[in-house]
């Protein structure tokens, strides 16, 4: 992270409360959480389960909203904008990597990549141009034909990880993206996301429980109680 990108929080969470209704029963999630997120960071979210993390990973992305507060990304009011409006900011900003890769079966390596590009503009031959620019990244330049049957695990992550970058976006959030997968398909998969952070200046947020993957972030803040920490609860 260059020391100018260190100045400029690209996200910004204040006194964001989360609730979640269960029939009568209301279930308080995050209660006037703070978060700021320089630009450029790599920043592992840890807790135990049901604590919120993926709440707060859903909150900054545009996926859900907060019962209160106010989350800003890049300047902009999210929590402000209109269904229509956050579903174009989403397909603009945010990258998104599951712990199950979430890839289509009967499609290929590169026609799963090419699936947020379906959102754009794009020709149908700039979308494959940069599916397989974004596969090569990921360093399976050699597989854009394969479908996910015949991919291993870390294969089928790298595959959701091009996907997640196709389009170039703000933010990489990823929620339990080594969760699935064996201890050396995980560091490959860190490794790689390592590199988009500190050599494509990508800010990426992540949600883990794994320690071995935190201890590759730039910060880990811990989520206990609805409440960020910088050390774990005892």
């Amino acid at each position: 992270m260059t020391d100018a990108a260190a100045n400029r929080n690209l996200v910004t969470v204040r006194d964001v409360d989360k609730i979640f209704k269960r029939g009568s029963e209301e279930i308080h999630v995050l209660g006037g959480l703070d978060l700021e997120i320089p630009e450029g960071e790599f920043l592992a979210l840890m807790g135990p389960s049901g604590s919120g993390k993926s709440t707060l990973l859903n909150l900054i992305g545009g996926l859900d909203r907060p019962s209160q507060g106010a989350v800003e990304v890049g300047g902009e009011r999210i929590d402000q904008l209109s269904d229509r409006r956050l579903a174009a900011w989403r397909a603009r900003h945010v990258g998104l990597v599951f712990q199950f890769y979430n890839l289509m079966p009967m499609l290929s390596a590169q026609k799963n990549v090419e699936l947020p590009l379906l959102l754009t503009h794009l020709s149908r031959a700039e979308r494959k141009k940069r599916a397989r620019i974004a596969l090569d990244i990921v360093g399976l330049a050699h597989r854009t034909g394969h479908y996910p049957r015949t991919l291993s695990g870390g294969e089928q992550q790298r595959v959701g990880i091009a996907r997640a970058i196709v389009t170039d976006p703000t933010l990489l959030l990823c929620d339990e993206p080594t969760g699935d997968l064996d201890r050396k398909s995980g560091d490959e998969i860190l490794d790689l996301l390592q590199a988009l952070n500190r050599e494509q200046g990508k800010t990426v947020v992540m949600v883990t429980h794994d320690i071995h993957a935190a201890a590759r972030a730039s910060r880990t803040l811990y989520l206990n109680k609805g409440q960020l920490s910088t050390e774990p609860e005892e």
